[in-house]
């Protein structure tokens, strides 16, 4: 009882205490010991929100220059990182879609397709996000289905707060997208991070269909899991019947016009690669997603000015870029204070291990240190080591890299583990306690799926 009713004091305490004890265990010079204090630090505050976790996402522009982890320009290139723009362009985009209704028009015909019991909406916003995810990015997919589910959620009886089907529906979404973006080698960035390493190193060609070949069924049985995890969580409510009071009307001029700038957008972000390499330029996602939130800007709506107006963009959720931002420079802190490589240096006791113990110790390792580090920065640094390790031990490389790369999308648990986490965490339907006890069920869960198959597909 105690701690329930100062549970923010105590966690605060214990958060503060783990820091010094790790400064002082590595003297204060020690970057493994330091960046470890603040990653425990940051985690303990996110967890138990002592602080708004916008405030703890802070801690690194005070804490990492005098720790030693970062200089000015490393915090500048994280709370600065292109993927902060992404998510700018990203929600001003989303608000644009909610200020005309586009939301509603698109979730409407999302029910009326699945039908509109809260199961048959939990299967359809997620299947719909699955497939979606595979193609292109998981965060554009994320930002995409977001506002539509919100729409859902809005229609519903605000009384029922022991409703769980507003969670579970913002997590399918997140979920749904980073799963999905296992199975291509476009799905998600740490595919294409992996494949291009060991390409550049050793040689080592792994084609789009031999990707799937790898990562589309591992996928699937994960999504089918998901579902059916969700579907008992969701309990009894799974035949009630969700208010649609959302009417198919007829699209008007505005709706069109920013339906056909969100599609012009996803065309981009699809054929991005192609019309860098035709045009021989380089863009990034955000790039786009900029450009495509400044022409909201810019074209009428023929009903009262411009699509957008500035003061819209005061319902920018800016606290998650600062989130991110903050999520970005704790992963380069942990990063550059060499404790992977310290990690991989010590691994030498694995040659006494089986296979299936080393598999699983290194999904397990990979999928819980990627809630702490951006997944695209965990592939960066492990797979090149693990693929070293590999040789050292007599093993084929692709059967210790694959399982990392997989299971470093598997990040369910926290907020700044992977874009479409914090995309949903910023519709404040979700707390992070009940992001990290449900994603926790999912990490288990992947760690066992990832575990077994891996095993059987490389024996």
């Amino acid at each position: 009882m105690l701690f329930v009713q100062h549970k923010k004091t105590i966690a605060g305490a214990i958060g503060l205490i783990l820091f010094l004890f790790l400064l002082i265990i590595g003297g204060g010079t020690s970057k493994i010991y330091n960046a470890l204090g603040m990653a425990a630090l940051m985690v303990i505050f996110w967890i138990f929100e002592v602080v708004p976790i916008y405030a703890t996402a802070l801690i690194p522009l005070f804490l990492a220059t005098p720790l030693g982890l970062l200089n000015g320009s490393d915090l500048a290139q994280s709370y600065g990182n292109h993927n902060v723009y992404l998510f700018l362009g990203g929600f001003i985009l989303a608000l644009a879609l909610e200020k005309w209704k586009v939301h509603h028009q698109i979730a409407s015909r999302i029910i009326a397709l699945f039908g509109s019991s809260k199961s048959r909406v939990l299967l359809g916003f997620g299947l719909s996000a699955y497939v979606l995810s595979m193609w292109i990015s998981n965060t554009a997919t994320t930002l995409m289905m977001l506002p539509m589910a919100l729409s859902i959620i809005q229609l519903q009886d605000h009384e029922n707060t022991s409703s769980r089907f507003p969670l579970l529906l913002m997590l399918t979404v997140a979920y749904a997208s980073s799963i999905g973006g296992m199975a291509t080698l476009v799905g998600s960035p740490p595919n294409t991070q992996m494949a291009a390493s060991l390409s550049a190193t050793y040689g080592i060609q792994i084609s789009f269909v031999e990707w799937i070949r790898i990562g589309g069924p591992v996928s699937l049985i994960i999504f089918v899991l998901l579902s059916v995890i969700f579907q008992i969580f969701l309990g009894k409510e799974r035949n009630h019947e969700i208010k649609n009071d959302i009417q198919q009307t007829r699209w008007t001029a505005a709706q069109i016009r920013v339906l056909s700038l969100f599609v012009f957008v996803i065309v981009l972000w699809i054929f991005r690669t192609s019309i860098c390499d035709l045009l021989e330029i380089s863009i990034k996602d955000s790039t786009i997603a900029i450009f495509g939130a400044f022409l909201l800007f810019l074209v009428p709506s023929k009903e009262q000015g411009p699509l957008l107006q500035w003061q819209d963009t005061v319902r920018v959720p800016w606290g998650i870029l600062v989130l991110f931002g903050g999520g970005i420079a704790l992963a380069l802190s942990l990063e550059k204070s060499d404790l992977l490589q310290l990690l991989a240096g010590h691994s030498g006791f694995l040659q006494e291990w089986s296979f299936i113990l080393i598999l699983g110790a290194i999904i397990t390792v990979s999928l819980f240190a990627t809630e702490l580090m951006s997944n695209l920065a965990l592939v960066s640094v492990l797979v090149p080591l693990i693929a070293v390790l590999a040789i050292q031990i007599g093993y084929p490389i692709l059967q210790l890299t694959v399982p990392i790369t997989l299971a470093a999308s598997c990040a369910f648990m926290m907020p700044v583990s992977t874009p479409p986490n914090a995309i949903v965490f910023s519709s404040g339907k979700i707390t992070i306690a009940q992001m990290a006890s449900v994603g926790f069920v999912l990490n288990i869960t992947a760690i066992l799926v990832l575990w077994g198959y891996c095993y059987f597909f490389f024996t």
